[in-house]
């Protein structure tokens, strides 16, 4: 009888725990795939670009959000594509602050598996590309 009132308490402590998990998970892969490049606060060490404030431009466009995938550090990282895509939203929520300036489209796996299979070699070139389009579209508007 103690075991069968013990259950549903067991239960819900082991969702809390996996709920917990999930965000702790999410920011373990982000320290363990990202920060060494792109630092702790997202500011971005030597050549590598800052994602602090800025990260939300590449969302107005399909080619940068796309961009954010296939950066070699998300599209070759060991994480599966639902760890990947879950890093990926947690960026945009913890670092796009104001750069983010419509609703934003959670990745998904289904998202980044065919997307990562395209890694980029020319990184920048492609960077100043995405921007330069970006801010074309904005000047038009």
């Amino acid at each position: 009888m103690v075991r069968l009132l013990l259950l549903p308490v067991l239960l819900w402590s082991a969702a809390a725990l996996a709920a917990s998990d999930d965000s702790g998970r999410v920011v373990f892969d982000y320290q363990m795939n990202c920060q060494g490049c792109h630092t702790p606060d997202g500011a971005g060490a030597g050549s590598v670009p800052a994602m602090q404030g800025h990260v939300g431009v590449f969302l107005q466009s399909q080619a940068g959000r796309e961009y954010l995938v296939r950066v070699p550090g998300s599209a070759t990282s060991a994480l599966s594509d639902e760890r990947l895509a879950a890093v990926l939203n947690w960026i945009v929520y913890e670092f796009a602050g104001d750069s983010l300036q419509s609703p934003f489209t959670p990745y998904t796996a289904a998202e980044v598996a065919p997307l990562r299979k395209h890694p980029l070699n020319e990184v920048d070139d492609y960077r100043q590309h995405v921007l330069r389009a970006i801010a074309g579209a904005d000047a038009r508007e």
